[in-house]
């Protein structure tokens, strides 16, 4: 079983995999004439527009959420297992897949706020909904809500919480099984609470968590600022070959760099167009651009503050193909947040190993947050027009129990059944945004043509000839009405 399960995902995440990422990221850059450049302005100045309803939440927080699943572990072990076997080349294709992948993350989120419904008072939407009501393939929609569920309620939270619980132990010698009951509170807590109390966390505690680790960032490069020009050098001769060290691996640092840039800001994986369709605004674009925006603070904020404090403070280890090491600064010390530990011990001694684990501790929990909701949002789907309330147990129960599981145990094939599941989410999720890209890209002429008229954009999918964007047309009117009374 173990040796399918290992085949199954050596197949889902081989080199077609980023193949079809990153073309569908470049497509969509081209496409949208580079919105990534463009629209920055607009991407900022939405993100704090909007406010939260009884139906949905503001931009910003669905941001918030959003990020909660894109700044996790990955930031921090994800960028130092990138370094480790594609040397410091590796940085610069994560900045370039997340250039990209923001093409497909307006895309996809965009789709999400146009198809998004208004069910059971709150606004819900997603991959599963835009597939059904987009492209009238209710079969494909069905199959990636269970592809979902499978890695965000039972194989994926695991994975997050024992991270936690490593962390937690190496540093402050605190027992796996407190931190799992620990953390079953806290998340049982919150998820208990709904949508709006997932939201109001994710708004305050993942800003917190960010810039707190981006600030110890600059701290590392301030006090080692001479060598800034020699790094970001080091970054780019190694990226194409040009570093005598690094050049015979450049092949690695592409395939790292985009492997790890993908798992990391997950662009086109299907996860943020869940957050996205809860957000509260009068453009689907609005949204969609927003979340865009989030692949750059994941990635070119978060997982470049890991990148500078290991490369800054040269704590990395980089092997080549055959298994030997071109440099070898950490014997002993495997690829992962251990890296990050001893780049900061070497600037503030004593201080790495807790500021690492607190660090995991929030990146993961919100993740862990995150991914419950995502596995809320397709049991509503698959629910439709029945009671869900057993179900919506049954799945809280469930992530709860997975997230002890993993703090106090560790489950490898875990790791290898969650690889599946997102695998197959973003398979179907990128097939479907490639067939179905058209009401994203209308929605955005008709986003930039408003603005250039100097109004404040509002969506008309009758007007624009898209069909099936039955929110709009039925109750987005009539929810501006009952706020305004």
């Amino acid at each position: 079983m173990e040796n399918f399960i290992n085949s199954l995902v050596s197949i889902l995440w081989s080199q077609p995999m980023l193949y079809l990422v990153l073309g569908a990221g470049l497509f969509f850059s081209i496409i949208t004439r580079f919105l990534q450049v463009r629209l920055v302005k607009d991407m900022v100045v939405q993100m704090f527009k909007g406010k939260s309803s009884e139906a949905g939440v503001s931009s910003f927080q669905a941001l918030s959420i959003a990020l909660s699943g894109r700044v996790g572990t990955g930031n921090i072990a994800g960028t130092a297992t990138a370094i480790a076997f594609g040397g410091p080349g590796a940085v610069f294709w994560m900045w370039m897949i997340a250039f990209i992948g923001a093409g497909s993350a307006y895309v996809e989120s965009t789709l999400a706020q146009i198809y998004k419904v208004k069910q059971d008072g709150q606004y819900r939407g997603g991959p599963a909904y835009f597939i059904e009501k987009g492209l009238g393939w209710k079969w494909y929609g069905v199959i990636f809500a269970f592809a979902a569920l499978l890695a965000m309620a039972l194989l994926m939270p695991g994975i997050q919480s024992n991270s936690i619980a490593l962390g937690l132990e190496n540093a402050f010698g605190i027992s796996p099984t407190v931190t799992g009951i620990v953390l079953v509170a806290l998340i049982g807590i919150i998820i208990f609470g709904g949508v709006k109390r997932i939201a109001t966390v994710a708004q305050y505690v993942v800003p917190f968590m960010a810039l707190g680790y981006v600030l110890l960032s600059l701290i590392i490069i301030l006090m080692n600022i001479g060598e800034l020009p020699e790094v970001i050098s080091l970054i780019i001769r190694s990226a194409f070959a040009a570093d005598s060290a690094f050049g015979g691996i450049v092949g690695s640092a592409i395939a790292w760099g985009i492997k790890r840039g993908i798992y990391s800001n997950e662009a086109g994986q299907g996860t943020g167009p869940h957050a996205a369709a809860a957000a509260e605004v009068s453009h689907p674009a609005k949204q969609g651009l927003v979340q865009a925006f989030s692949v750059y603070i994941d990635t070119l904020l978060v997982c470049s503050a890991t990148a500078f404090m290991i490369l800054f403070t040269g704590m990395y280890n980089v092997e080549n193909p055959e298994g030997t090491f071109i440099v070898e600064n950490l014997e002993g010390v495997e690829a992962g947040p251990g890296y990050t530990q001893a780049a900061i011990e070497t600037v503030l001694p004593g201080f790495g190993a807790g500021f690492v684990a607190v660090a995991l501790f929030f990146f993961a929990f919100t993740t862990i947050m995150a991914y419950y909701y995502m596995a809320e949002t397709n049991i509503a789907y698959l629910t439709r027009g029945r009671s869900n309330k057993v179900p919506m147990f049954l799945l809280k129960v469930v992530l709860l129990g997975a997230t002890f599981y993993g703090a106090v145990k560790t489950a490898t094939l875990a790791w290898a059944l969650g690889d599946v599941g997102l695998g197959l989410m973003v398979w179907l999720n990128v097939i479907a945004i490639l067939i179905l890209f058209k009401p994203a890209i209308i929605a955005l002429k008709d986003y930039e043509e408003q603005k250039r008229q100097g109004l404040d954009p509002v969506f008309d999918p009758e007007k624009l000839g898209i069909k099936n964007a039955d929110y709009w047309v039925n109750d987005y009117k009539k929810d501006k009405n009952e706020d305004a009374v």
